[in-house]
């Protein structure tokens, strides 16, 4: 009994730390996108007036859902495509491959930081690094940040970029796939890169769900660069869902009207999670089922 005391003792400072900086925002935020709040007045209800503004006389909303479901499609894929390569490559017996190993997650530890995101507006400015090397090989520079597809292909590389916390997880699974199973493949004649999809892919597809899940809930959130680098830039085309939340509540000050947008969004990223472990019985394969 004493020692459970001293346990709940040890854990009361988390407590207290999700009561106020999670579940109280949570409720809060829920009450207030029923309200006409600006945060010096007292919170005015209006019932789902917020609610059916935002999806009948707000396009900027709805561009911004536009842009989110383009950035998450586009960044996602490609982030656990390459975090899983580089981890198959990881996974050999090299020499020095703990360094390789820390210098690969190194960006994922520096991705959201404000500095980086600068220095990335910098290196795809019209003079920047990046111009500088395509005028080395006899390319035209090109301006990245006054089209949409440009200004897409900045955020999505930077996001891409910061893929070492997938990749650490994609090696702890493909160190823990029996040897036994490569070997008897390799016996049968069977070539690596059939190896990899029919032995190493269905053995690590928990894995990757996990992974699916925790980086779509990311993308749908992403807010730093966007935000840093293209300001939502060019006519809002990289204007996320995350930016419009802030701007409004931060800078119109219509926290009401903000949060039913931040509760939208919660409801998207939560159906979208709901499709994905509905749809995991068709194509995620857990080793407990082999012996029912």
């Amino acid at each position: 009994m004493k020692r459970g005391k001293i346990g709940l003792l040890y854990l009361l400072p988390w407590i207290i730390g999700l009561v106020i900086f999670t579940i109280y925002p949570f409720i809060a935020a829920l009450y207030y996108s029923f309200t006409n709040y600006n945060m010096i007045d007292a919170p005015k209800w209006v019932g789902l007036q917020n609610y059916i503004q935002l999806f009948t006389s707000d396009p900027d909303f709805k561009n911004s859902l536009v842009a989110t479901f383009q950035y998450v499609l586009l960044t996602v894929p490609l982030q656990l495509i390459f975090a899983l390569l580089i981890a198959f490559v990881l996974n050999f017996k090299l020499k020095g491959i703990g360094f390789y190993r820390v210098a690969y997650y190194i960006p994922s530890l520096l991705g959201g930081n404000v500095a980086i995101a600068l220095l990335w507006r910098l290196m795809f400015g019209s003079t920047g690094l990046v111009n500088q090397l395509l005028n080395m090989i006899g390319l035209k520079s090109v301006s990245w940040f006054s089209t949409a597809g440009g200004a897409m292909t900045v955020l999505t590389i930077l996001k891409v970029w910061q893929f070492g916390s997938a990749m650490l997880i994609f090696l702890a699974a493909l160190k823990n796939i029996p040897t036994e199973l490569y070997e008897a493949a390799e016996v049968d004649g069977s070539s690596r890169f059939h190896m990899f999809f029919s032995i190493t892919i269905p053995l690590i597809t928990p894995t990757i769900f996990f992974n699916l899940v925790l980086q779509l809930i990311n993308g749908f959130q992403e807010f730093n660069g966007p935000f840093l680098i293209t300001g939502g830039g060019p006519l809002n085309k990289t204007y996320l869902a995350s930016m419009f939340i802030y701007n409004n509540a931060f800078k119109y000050s219509k926290m009401g009207y903000s949060s039913a947008a931040s509760w939208i969004l919660f409801i998207i990223i939560m159906a979208v999670t709901g499709i994905l472990f509905w749809s995991q019985k068709k194509w995620v394969y857990y080793s407990d089922e082999a012996g029912n």
